[in-house]
């Protein structure tokens, strides 16, 4: 699965438009042919003096300098009659020209700084959150992300899902806030999470360790704000065994879709993450569901269900699943563009949607169903009643 990326525009490091480059020739070639046309006590040549300051958004310093010294050649020639420009005037358009290829000059190296710092930025955002593959062990993933803040890639939302041996184990997470300011603690709780899928026999031990980690980050003198906290939903598909073990810190628990029928799983719901889950007192036991293959589990934030239309009514997550869930690009996806509809561009907060679909061992079979449970003949997912 691929997360796909902001593309920069123009103006923030991407290549003009074509139409901006032919814009400052044609302006050229309609000026003269209008000058042409018209009286000779009309004089718009003048106008030819704006085309380097246009050029200079679309050309580098050279490409200006060109459009400079013809502008210059067409009104400093009395004998083309395209101007009757004086020594003053061919001065100020001079200015003006030299001005232009300044700013191109300048624009130019902007644009290759700001392509260097975004290609950082970005490399180092995924690197926090790499984009979830299209399977891990057993389980096929499909999933999406969007983050609040423009121009960047991950936001206060978190998902991941990793092997290990006590099988695959999937979060999804929202902490504290959204944007820049909550990517540190995104990027804690997912080296914990990683490093308790390896190490941590329970999937309680596991909500153990991220609670611990975030009260650790919460004490610790340079974090600028101390009520660290965060929801999330931890998932275990054991090896060899046809259920998944969830656990809920606060979090909305996944939506089970068997076929067309859609079902809230009925998990009980622990504190957040941060106010201290570790203690003694300590996590409930996992609540086991049993899951068969071609069953999709939906993972998500509040960034969805929280989502208003116009009138303020909330995204009707559940209701609005089955409707989606034979779109063939997808189920994260379906639900993304339902989205950006019923909210008229896009909620104003981090999305993070996952989809989880258990089926057989790599190697075991070819007619498995694929991502997000397509299958490859084309068939829907084996129907049965949902809600186990």
């Amino acid at each position: 699965m691929r997360r796909e990326r902001e593309e920069p525009g123009w103006m923030r490091g991407a290549p003009p438009p074509r139409w901006a480059r032919i814009a400052p020739a044609a302006a050229l070639v309609v000026l003269v042919l209008a000058q042409r046309l018209t009286p000779g006590d009309v004089e718009l040549g003048y106008f030819l003096a704006g085309l380097p300051p246009v050029a200079a958004f679309a050309y580098g310093a050279a490409g200006t300098a060109v459009f400079a010294g013809i502008v210059l050649m067409l009104l400093g020639m009395p004998s083309i009659g395209i101007a009757h420009a004086r020594g003053s005037d061919l001065a100020t358009v001079a200015a003006i020209g030299l001005l232009s290829v300044v700013v191109a000059w300048v624009r130019k190296r902007r644009d290759a700084q700001l392509v260097s710092v975004r290609s950082v930025a970005e490399a180092a955002q995924l690197a926090v959150l790499p984009p979830v593959p299209e399977r891990v062990g057993r389980i096929r993933c499909s999933g999406l992300y969007r983050a609040a803040q423009r121009g960047t890639l991950v936001g206060g939302d978190l998902y991941d899902v990793r092997a290990g041996p006590f099988g695959v184990r999937a979060v999804v997470g929202d902490v504290q806030g959204h944007g820049l300011a909550a990517v540190g603690t995104v990027a804690s709780l997912l080296g914990a999470f990683r490093e308790g899928v390896l190490d941590d026999a329970e999937l309680t031990a596991v909500a153990a360790r991220l609670d611990r980690r975030l009260l650790a980050d919460s004490a610790a003198e340079s974090v600028a704000h101390a009520e660290l906290f965060a929801t999330a939903v931890l998932l275990e598909f054991p090896p060899g065994l046809d259920l998944v073990r969830i656990v809920s810190c606060g979090h909305p628990p996944p939506l089970l879709l068997r076929g067309f029928e859609v079902s809230e799983l009925d998990v009980p719901p622990g504190p957040p993450l941060g106010l201290g889950l570790a203690a003694p007192a300590a996590p409930a036991a996992p609540t086991e569901l049993p899951v068969l293959p071609g069953d999709r589990l939906l993972m998500y934030t509040d960034g969805v269900t929280e989502a208003r239309d116009a009138a303020g009514c909330f995204y009707p997550l559940t209701a609005r699943v089955p409707v989606l869930a034979s779109d063939a690009a997808g189920l994260a996806r379906a639900v993304w563009r339902d989205l950006e509809s019923f909210t008229r561009g896009g909620p104003r907060d981090d999305v993070a949607l996952l989809v989880l679909s258990p089926g057989e061992e790599p190697g075991e079979g070819s007619g498995g169903a694929g991502p997000d449970g397509a299958r490859p003949d084309g068939a829907g997912p084996r129907a049965a009643r949902a809600a186990p």
